[in-house]
């Protein structure tokens, strides 16, 4: 007999299966001897009172067997000789539109700037030794993206469930826990998703799709021709040619190389040479909003203490605690970003003169340290009345690159606070809040290092005055969150792409050409990794139609 039961226990029961059997058996006259097995189908944390409790679903198995997957598989045919697609970008994104379009029966040709993600690891490891950045091999570019290695939440605000359980489910059969199944805020662990994504890789290589490394797109391939019997993007008048994309030049090792093909642009939110190569090839773009501010690091201990009202921290049972804060400041969000419990800070810049940072976290967030994004809303309207001369005398040619130009003058001047090498200006929380320089900083997870700035006056004042407006709401409606025991690391700035691509909301293709298919988070629409794949899957099922319409 197999039941589901809504059930409501403490942390120490939730954590032992023996514990769970006994209070079903307890709870809905089981004999616990006669479950044979207990999937968890849900599990959320309600820290909301001092007494902390668990919200399970569970699904029990009496006097038989699970027999069932605790997953659903996907099935991936051999695509070799199929039409092709070229995928530019091995993000969650272009990984997920990929395996999507194998699915579909075409042949992806994945195309990745950086490294795989294995080799990626010694170009992060010399950020720290050296203080130097590989503009090609870092925290956001090579394969798996900016999320490979900046913590691995599947946490996402959409609403289309459906198209959220098939990404989690593609990540568990590439081989991340099923926990991710269940939990209210998933996370695979910075760990463990190198060996997700080298799985998903293989998917692509096996069933006869093809990914490049190191090889660098330079130009989109337009083609102006009859207009093809395809559903266009919505125009303003009636043609009879239009442009077309029908392929890709890029870079490698091996010299200059050509791909035809539908192209799926999903380079990620870092790749600045392809927006500047957007605006010059008069493909449309518009500048969209960000949000900018620090890496804010707190002791774990001390949020679990906060967030569990508890002195003794979270004890055996429960793990690291999470916290979310956003509150409003003279007409804009102010808001925690990408918390990682029991983290690391890291450097995140693409290029040299840059300082940015990022957080992560390990499968166990069993680091003595947690931190998260503390940013505030910038929208593009906002730098309207920022002098720019003020950001290096930045002459911004084309206003759908503002927003861009701000970000990157802002790592730059972060740069030079850092004595122009990876070492972060920092300032303890408190301090800042009071516009005081800190004489000394607390022991931090960033490795490359910190120096005392006085953060409060070098930051765009629209930026560190919302900060220390919502600093304040924060210490009030979580007594002890605003202390000198936590440290701001400047600067946050990729929480999102500063550029949006402009393309039709049916198609999904540029409005301006046939077959490009603008995607995931670089390209403006979405903002994580599972979003950049249920966005990288949608672009998959465009491209597919696209070929087909192309046909007839």
């Amino acid at each position: 007999m197999i039941n589901e039961y809504q059930i409501r226990v403490t942390p120490e029961v939730a954590a032992q299966e023996d514990r769970l059997k006994n209070y079903l058996g307890d709870e809905y006259g089981l004999n616990p001897s006669d479950i044979k097995g207990v999937r968890i189908l849900k599990r959320s944390i309600d820290a909301r009172q001092r007494q902390i409790y668990v919200n399970l679903k569970v699904r029990t198995y009496v006097n038989e067997l699970p027999t069932d997957d605790e997953y659903q598989h996907t099935e991936y045919p051999n695509v070799e000789g199929r039409p092709q697609v070229i995928v530019v970008g091995a993000g969650p994104g272009g990984l997920f539109a990929a395996l999507r379009l194998i699915e579909l029966g075409l042949r992806p040709i994945v195309l990745e700037r950086g490294k795989n993600v294995h080799d990626r690891k010694k170009d992060l490891a010399n950020i720290s030794r050296t203080q130097q950045v590989d503009g090609e091999s870092n925290y956001c570019f090579g394969e798996g993206g900016a999320g490979a290695y900046s913590d691995g939440k599947l946490y996402t605000r959409s609403k289309k469930r459906g198209n959220i359980e098939k990404i989690l489910n593609v990540f568990c059969q590439h081989g991340a826990s099923t926990a991710i199944l269940a939990d209210a805020h998933p996370h695979i662990g910075t760990d463990r998703l190198p060996k997700v994504i080298e799985a998903m890789r293989n998917t692509i290589i096996n069933c006869g799709g093809e990914v490049h490394f190191q090889t660098r797109m330079t130009r989109l391939i337009i083609e102006h021709g009859p207009f093809l019997p395809c559903k266009p993007a919505k125009l303003e008048r009636t043609i009879d040619h239009l442009d077309r994309v029908v392929g890709v030049e890029a870079v490698s090792a091996n010299g200059q190389l050509e791909f035809r093909g539908p192209v799926i642009l999903a380079t990620g939110h870092s790749a600045r040479d392809v927006y500047r190569y957007l605006a010059e090839a008069k493909i449309e773009i518009e500048a969209k909003g960000i949000a900018v501010g620090v890496r804010l690091e707190h002791p774990s201990k001390l949020i679990d203490q906060i967030q569990y009202h508890n002195k003794q921290g979270r004890g055996r049972w429960l793990p690291a605690a999470e916290y979310s804060m956003v509150t409003q400041v003279d007409g804009r969000g102010v808001y925690s970003f990408c918390m990682c419990p029991g983290g690391f800070v890291i450097p995140a810049a693409t290029d040299k003169e840059q300082i940015v940072v990022n957080g992560m976290s390990p499968a166990n967030r069993g680091t003595a340290w947690s931190n998260s994004g503390m940013v505030v809303e910038v929208r593009p309207e906002d730098l309207e009345n920022v002098k720019m001369e003020e950001f290096n005398n930045v002459k911004i040619e084309n206003k759908a690159l503002q927003v861009m130009a701000f970000q990157e003058q802002l790592e730059k001047m972060c740069w030079q606070q850092g004595n122009m090498k990876q070492t972060a200006p920092a300032q303890r929380m408190a301090d800042f809040v009071n516009g005081k320089l800190s004489y000394d900083l607390p022991k931090s997870s960033y490795a490359p290092g910190l120096i005392s700035s006085p953060l409060h006056f070098w930051l765009p004042k629209m930026i560190s005055h919302r900060l220390q407006q919502g600093f304040k709401a924060f210490g009030k409606s979580a007594h002890g969150f605003l202390t000198n025991e936590a440290v701001m690391i400047a600067v946050e700035t990729r929480t999102s792409s500063p550029v949006r691509i402009v393309r039709d909301k049916e198609t999904l293709q540029h409005v301006q050409v046939q077959g490009l298919f603008p995607c995931g988070e670089g390209a403006g629409y979405a903002g994580g990794i599972v979003s950049a794949g249920v966005d990288g899957e949608r672009c998959a099922e465009a491209a597919a139609q696209y070929i087909e319409q192309c046909k007839n």
